[in-house]
This record gives structure tokens, C-alpha cells and sequence, in this order.
């Protein structure tokens, strides 16, 4: 069965859908509980909910503005459920985001930019090239100008580390992408997040240009 994926406001959303978000992030390796749930929808535009059949499988929330003019997703939270279909999930929401922001920025290449719990969430930029930061990079001073941009608008809690691009956490949750690979990681990347402890609210703050001929292929 195909995932299908639909998107609302969130100030749409209904008691039952909070619930079966609610139940799905509690399952994943970062601390996020009802209470971080319904704070976060109020601080998102949309959520994205990914759906085999009628069961919940992975769900987003995000929203589309301009930082300092460019037009960006940008990622409160994404989450998929450990399953043999979390790969196959994980692109049906990004594709999703990606749809939508063609929509609303036809003609324009895009800015993706999230906070990352674990080695698994780097999977989101996988239809991406050149996501700041990755393994064998030297982030420039403009690529750690916009991991500073991001993390103010995304606020997640804790001390930032800017030439690491990481979050050191205070113990609380940090809306992040959650996500175990459907594939083996690269060591490398691995590497990368040995410094990250989900469960503290540590994360990496990551970003990825999408061009405007990609996002077209969406709609």
C-alpha cells in the first residue's frame, strides 16, 4: 500500500490526530511527550501526516516564510515510525514539504533547514546536494552565518556550538527530525553525532539549498 501523505493548519488539527501524533513521538529516541507536542503546534504553520491506510506513520510540522528574504521549510519537528517503511515514509513527507513550497515560491530555489536528534535524520537531505554540515566539508563563514540564522528562528533550547553547527542541550526536547536510517549510515556521518545525545535535547542544526528545477518535479 502507498504512503499517502496530506497537509493542514495546524490550528486545524483535532484532538485524535494530536493523540496519534502524540503516541508516534513517544516511540522515537528524542524526549518529546504531549506537552512538547502541543507547545510545538502552536509555534508551526502545518503539519504533514504520512498514512499506510489509516495508521499514522510519520508526521511533520513546518512552515514556509522568508529568512532575511529567502525563501525557506523550515522543520519544527519531523518523526517517523521505526518500521520496515520509515525510508519510503521519510521521502514521501519531505517530498511533501517540497510540494508545497513550490507552490508557494514558484520559480525560486528553497532553503531546507531543520534541527537533526541523530545519524538517521540526515536522511531527510537525501534528495539534496551539499547539506551543511557533512563529513569532509569546510563549512564556510556564510554556511555558519545561516546555522546561527537557523537557530535562532528554529529556538532550539541549549548552548549553540556554531563550528560544529550543534545544539548542547538543557535536558529538555528539542523539536528535531527523528529518525532511524533505513540504510546502513555512513561511518563518517556516524562519527558526526557521537557528540549528540537526543535524549539531553542535543542536535545539529542542518540546512540544504533545493533548486527550483527539483522542487518542480513535486507538483
Amino acid at each position: 500500500m502507498a504512503i499517502d501523505v496530506a497537509t493542514k493548519d495546524c490550528n486545524a488539527l483535532s484532538e485524535d490526530e494530536i493523540q496519534e501524533m502524540s503516541d508516534l513521538a513517544t516511540d522515537g529516541s528524542a524526549p518529546h511527550d504531549t506537552e512538547w507536542l502541543t507547545e510545538s503546534i502552536g509555534e508551526w504553520v502545518l503539519a504533514a501526516h504520512a498514512r499506510d491506510g489509516k495508521r499514522l506513520v510519520g508526521y511533520a510540522l513546518f512552515t514556509l516564510e522568508r529568512v532575511g528574504g529567502t525563501p525557506a521549510i523550515l522543520v519544527g519537528g519531523l518523526v517517523t515510525r521505526n518500521n520496515a517503511k520509515r525510508g519510503t515514509v521519510m521521502r514521501a513527507v519531505v517530498g511533501e514539504q517540497m510540494r508545497r513550497a513550490v507552490l508557494a515560491f514558484p520559480d525560486e530555489d528553497v532553503l531546507y533547514g531543520a534541527c537533526v536528534g541523530g545519524p538517521g535524520g540526515v536522511e531527510a537531505f537525501a534528495l539534496f546536494d551539499g547539506a551543511v554540515p557533512r563529513p569532509d566539508y569546510a563549512a564556510s563563514g556564510e554556511d555558519r552565518a545561516w546555522g546561527q540564522r537557523l537557530h535562532r528562528r528554529l529556538g532550539p533550547r541549549g548552548d549553540y556550538l556554531k563550528r560544529e553547527f550543534r545544539v548542547k542541550g538543557k535536558g529538555v526536547a528539542n523539536g528535531v527530525i527523528d529518525h532511524e536510517a533505513s540504510k546502513k549510515v555512513l561511518a563518517a556521518v556516524a562519527t558526526d553525532f557521537e557528540a549528540v545525545d537526543p535524549g539531553n535535547g542535543d542536535c545539529k542544526v542542518m540546512f540544504s539549498w533545493v533548486l527550483s528545477e527539483l522542487l518542480e518535479k513535486q507538483l
